[in-house]
């Protein structure tokens, strides 16, 4: 099947070069061969990039002369599992309106004897470049104590040599040996339990912020001084004004998730919000589309338009530490700011019919503003304030998604309740 997918990639995009790289997962190696002798079976010719993290990979598609490519991995998942993070020119992401479901049609279908020429296998080297592209989001950097958890993903493999070309940087580090089988801990640090150690460290270690990568490296999670999380919503805010005060009157992507503060931080620091539904490749298009400078999902991915509009833990990284030195104030200090409002996490509900339960969510609230773009919002002004929520339906599993956000504390434990008494109790 890999074989498969990577000769359908080729002729999907009726492609002369790709490149392909994978991470270190026990299988990745095989399917990753396979996956290049399906391209090669195709005609084209393949820059084998090696191991790599996934925006190592984009950095690759979108620097070397080709026509696409892809990552064999699995990003946060557990080490059973494995996958394709693929992408057209110019690191481009298909998403399943834009290739992904020909992609499988093509597949999973009767395929043509390979072609009379077999396309060639070229190593390229992309490491090094990768490396020095990140350290450069740095720029302005004091000397800084941070601890950094790679999880034993391929956060280990790029990050010591950012490390390596920025000297003001002392690292506190946490399983930077790379090992996708994950001894330590799940490489997903939007689950609190695998932020223990990391926090830990901060505070012992006196540092000025913390960072842990998922498997994969495309997304962070940060904690302040104090080893307190920081969510991703208001780190979007924060990372928005750094950018802005550069390049004021930019747009800046974010997703409908997130708090009301990111529009107001946005709009504060004179730049223009855009909305935009949950989903990298949704993200990519509208930063393209919009010319915006930055975007953030709630999810921990940050887009970067000088990094090709694509999605790196690196940069942000680089990019939080240059953003620490510009202004001197704890990291505890400015989010304290920002949060102004009352937010869930994402509460996820085990339901028979997504469909049905957003419809009767629908009429348990009549008269509110309520929009599609993802799933549905419900807006409503209350009491003298207001409060949203968003469902919307997992791709995967028979779960709705729920995040909730209100002016004021008793707005929004009387929202969460009507949600819990319409909904069910949360799966876990």
């Amino acid at each position: 099947m890999a074989r498969r997918v990577g000769r359908s990639l080729a002729s999907f995009l009726g492609a002369k070069r790709l490149v392909v790289g994978r991470d270190a997962r026990p299988h990745s190696p095989k399917i990753a061969a396979a996956a290049i002798e399906g391209m090669r079976d195709e005609g084209a010719t393949v820059l084998d990039i090696g191991l790599a993290s996934t925006p190592m990979a984009y950095f690759g598609i979108a620097t070397l002369p080709c026509d696409g490519g892809l990552n064999v991995t699995a990003s946060h998942n557990t080490a059973e599992w494995n996958g394709f993070k693929v992408c057209r020119a110019g690191a481009r992401a298909l998403s399943g309106e834009t290739g992904i479901k020909e992609l499988e049609k093509r597949a999973t279908g009767p395929q043509a004897p390979p072609v009379a020429t077999r396309g060639r296998l070229e190593k390229k080297e992309v490491l090094e470049a990768y490396a020095e592209h990140v350290a450069k989001f740095a720029q302005g950097v004091r000397p800084v104590r941070v601890a950094i958890d790679c999880g034993n993903g391929m956060a280990g493999l790029t990050i010591p040599e950012v490390l390596r070309r920025r000297k003001e940087i002392e690292a506190v580090p946490l399983y930077f040996e790379v090992d996708c089988s994950f001894p330590n801990h799940e490489a997903n640090p939007l689950k609190d339990e695998t932020l223990a150690g990391l926090k830990r460290a901060v505070r012992e270690k006196r540092c000025a912020a913390g960072v842990a990568f998922d498997g994969d490296a495309d997304r962070c999670v940060f904690v302040d001084e104090k080893g307190e999380t920081v969510p991703a919503d208001l780190m979007t805010a924060l990372l928005a004004r750094h950018l802005l005060a550069k390049e004021p009157g930019a747009a800046i992507v974010y997703d409908l998730r997130s708090s009301r503060v990111v529009p107001e931080e946005i709009a504060r620091a004179g730049g223009r919000p855009v909305r935009d539904r949950v989903g990298h490749s949704f993200i990519k298009e509208t930063i393209r589309k919009e010319g915006a400078i930055f975007g953030g999902e709630l999810s921990g991915h940050y887009y970067f338009a000088a990094n090709f509009g694509c999605d790196s833990g690196e940069v942000a990284f680089a990019s939080t530490l240059a953003m620490l030195a510009a202004e001197r104030k704890p990291l505890s200090e400015r989010i304290a700011g920002l949060r102004r409002y009352p937010k869930s996490p994402e509460i996820n509900f085990r339901v028979r019919d997504t469909g049905e339960a957003l419809e009767k969510a629908l009429a348990a609230f009549p008269g509110t503003k309520v929009d599609r773009l993802d799933g549905v919002t419900i807006a409503a002004e209350e009491r003298g304030g207001w409060w949203w929520a968003n469902l919307r339906p997992s791709n995967t599993e028979p779960l709705l998604r729920l995040n909730l956000e209100a002016s004021g504390v008793d707005l929004y434990e009387a929202a969460r309740r009507r949600m819990l008494d319409l909904l069910g109790a949360p799966a876990h």
